[in-house]
């Protein structure tokens, strides 16, 4: 009988088709700043070059494996509500991967949330948006507390006494995830405005505040009450809306909410659940209910939104930022993989179709990024009176149009990777599932459209500064120049509206204005060529709002260089 090993059978390489081939390598151990052009000429060209270093080491830690691999584990493990300890004691505590922590620590350590605030100079907020934008490139779920942490300081300081308390806590580089830690020194924030009954509509809220005390600003009330959305409720204290009573003043005021007592007790703060949301999902979102709650009225009674809408202002900025940094993932992760994948016999990156759509994605990536820089730099503590017209109205708009772009992008930037990009071991169906949220958070796009048209009319002066701004670039485009002056007829056409019709008005000249001032920017601050192709195909008569439909003449290569 002949045995198996004496046959003369011949057998195919051991696990031949296991052999990779024509796919991309990991685009890890990278910098995130000095391959981002862009995001590096804006640092200089908005006077934050000081930071320089500082931003190179981001750069490098945010695009290292060992960082990359934390953000998967942060959205994959994801955080778990724990109600009662093991003896049954109610501690409503959220349980994170250690990642996250790592992942938070680094970027309080780096000055993400509040390096403005602790060192204010021309460029501060340049420098704090770059570093916030790289952190938030390749895990974008922790910045939602590093932004309400950086927003709460200029409402905190409409109340001087509170804020002589939590200020310091608030701007320490420091990041003690537990509540109660010995010693601890430093602080996360949140914001928790809206209830189920009223949304964004938030002087409908019906939480209640009575005096403990005097009552009036810098006192300690109960609230009750139930809180729809809190998001990071593991922070350690919180802005809150509530409808305040008794002789210190009534009506709606902002309070602030700490989870630990001065005398080391926990505060009522019962987590009722954890938010199941679309993406976001490193950062837990919960809703809270308040009962006999310890809060101390900061700024006047009554006032609690203009109080609150401080920090309102900022976190918007931050989601345009937020939105820009994932528009920046999705053109690196596509460039990179068309650059190192073939099809039909060339690297895929020269197939004449995908350079169009991909050089189309990175215009817009860079049309938000210009915007976002010269943003923040109209927030730091040099600004003009005239600066800070002009960001009241264009923080606005920007946020309605760039926030809006973000998951269209996603998506086109996920297309470029093909099945893999569809596929959750890639980073580009985390970014799709988290594009929307910007687009939500602190306003959707009625309500920002709404809020541009408030301050149209509450603010003229905000009408002017970004009609000076926008301005800056007439008679370098004929298509410009034509698109500029469409934008002043839409204005004064809708300041002669009736409120209703306004309304139905007000996208149309948000999304004008939004382009108005990228494309104003893209003339002054980038190569001709990236500047024509965004006006071109923006603003021109064949535009449309697919990518990939750039004019032939467009310089693509030059483009995609800067990408």
């Amino acid at each position: 009988m002949t045995t198996f090993s004496e046959t003369n059978v011949t057998h195919p390489a051991p696990h031949r088709t296991h052999t990779v081939l024509n796919q991309s390598v990991p685009r890890a151990d990278v910098n995130e700043f000095t391959l981002d052009t862009v995001l590096a000429e804006g640092v200089r060209r908005h006077d934050a070059d000081w930071a320089t270093g500082e931003l190179t080491d981001i750069g490098a830690l945010v695009g290292s494996a060992t960082f990359q691999h934390d953000a998967e584990l942060a959205n994959t493990i994801i955080p778990e509500l724990k109600t009662f300890d093991r003896w049954g004691n109610r501690i409503d505590e959220v349980e994170y991967h250690p990642a996250y922590h790592r992942i938070i620590s680094a970027a309080v350590a780096h000055g993400a949330h509040t390096s403005a605030w602790a060192d204010p100079k021309p460029g501060a907020n340049v420098a704090r948006a770059a570093a916030f934008m790289m952190f938030a490139q390749i895990e974008p779920g922790h910045s939602c507390p590093i932004s309400m942490t950086n927003a709460v300081i200029p409402s905190l300081e409409l109340q001087p006494d509170v804020a002589a308390i939590w200020k310091p806590r608030a701007l320490s580089r420091s990041y003690t995830p537990e509540l109660d830690a010995p010693g601890k020194a430093s602080a996360i924030f949140g914001m928790s405005m809206t209830e189920k009954q009223g949304g964004s509509d938030v002087r409908a809220n019906t939480t209640v505040a009575t005096p403990a005390g005097r009552g009036g600003p810098g006192a300690d009330y109960l609230l009750t009450g139930h809180k729809w959305f809190c998001s990071a409720p593991m922070s350690d204290a919180f802005l809150v809306l509530a409808q305040a009573e008794g002789a210190g003043g009534e009506g709606l005021s902002c309070f602030l909410l700490p989870r630990i007592l001065p005398d080391g007790t926990r505060n009522v703060f019962r987590i009722q659940r954890l938010k199941n949301k679309l993406g976001n999902k490193s950062n837990a979102s919960s809703e809270i209910e308040l009962d006999g709650t310890v809060g101390v009225m900061v700024g006047e009674p009554g006032r609690g939104v203009r109080t609150i809408i401080e920090m309102v202002a900022r976190t918007r900025l931050d989601c345009v930022l937020g939105s820009t940094s994932g528009m920046r993932q999705s053109v690196a992760e596509a460039v990179w993989h068309a650059r190192h994948r073939s099809a039909f016999g060339k690297v895929l990156a020269d197939q004449p179709a995908m350079t169009s759509v991909l050089a189309d994605l990175a215009l817009e990536s860079e049309a938000a990024t210009v915007t976002a820089l010269r943003l923040a730099r109209a927030h730091d503590e040099d600004a003009n009176e005239q600066e800070r017209s002009f960001r009241r109205l264009a923080t606005a708009v920007a946020k309605y149009w760039i926030c809006k772009r973000g998951p269209h992008h996603a998506y086109e930037a996920l297309e470029c990777l093909g099945g893999n990009g569809y596929t959750e071991d890639f980073p580009l169906a985390r970014r799709y599932r988290e594009q929307p949220v910007m687009a939500v958070w602190e306003g959707s796009g009625n309500v920002i459209a709404l809020d541009v048209l408030r301050a149209m009319t509450r603010e003229p002066d905000s009408v002017a500064a970004f009609d000076a701004e926008v301005n800056l670039a007439r008679s370098s485009s004929a298509l410009l120049d034509d698109h500029l002056d469409r934008v002043r007829r839409q204005l004064g056409e809708l300041a002669g509206l009736d409120a209703a019709s306004a309304q139905l008005r007000a996208r149309t000249v948000v999304e004008s204005m939004a382009l108005a001032l990228q494309a104003s920017l893209l003339t002054r601050f980038s190569p001709a060529a990236v500047a024509d192709a965004f006006i071109d195909a923006r603003l021109g008569p064949d535009r449309t709002h697919e990518y990939g439909t750039l004019s032939p003449s467009a310089d693509l290569q030059a483009i995609l260089r800067r990408a």
